[in-house]
């Protein structure tokens, strides 16, 4: 499997960005994909998931997140999106997406590169 992450850059408070997620691969070997975070000194911390392989798309997301984080996906373009709104300095880190097994992505295939969010004014 791989993946390639894009989309981090500079964004201020309160702001907004959309992450993206190119995954391929057989779907044999996975069956959903993760967003991932690891601040400077911390662990990296799991964001939320989504189902690519089921209908609904179910999605799951950490509580430091909820209700500013918004995973979709789009199967025809191999595409799984990370929008976070409401900006915080905490949520500045190395996003990464991962392909997993499981519906809660706690079991990873495969890692994709980071892509760099800074929430800065």
């Amino acid at each position: 499997v791989q993946l390639q992450a894009s989309g981090g850059g500079l964004v201020q408070p309160g702001g907004s960005l959309t992450l993206s997620c190119v995954h391929s691969g057989s779907t044999y070997d996975f069956n959903a994909i993760g967003w991932f975070r690891q601040a400077p000194g911390k662990e990296r911390e799991r964001v939320g998931c989504i189902s690519i392989s089921s209908s609904d798309g179910r999605t799951n997301y950490a509580d430091s997140v909820k209700g500013r984080a918004t995973i979709s996906r789009d199967n025809a373009k191999n595409t799984v999106y990370l929008r976070m709104n409401n900006l915080k300095p905490e949520d500045m880190a190395v996003y990464y997406c991962a392909a997993s097994i499981d519906s809660r992505c706690r079991v990873i295939k495969g890692w994709g590169q980071g892509t760099l969010v800074t929430v800065s004014s």
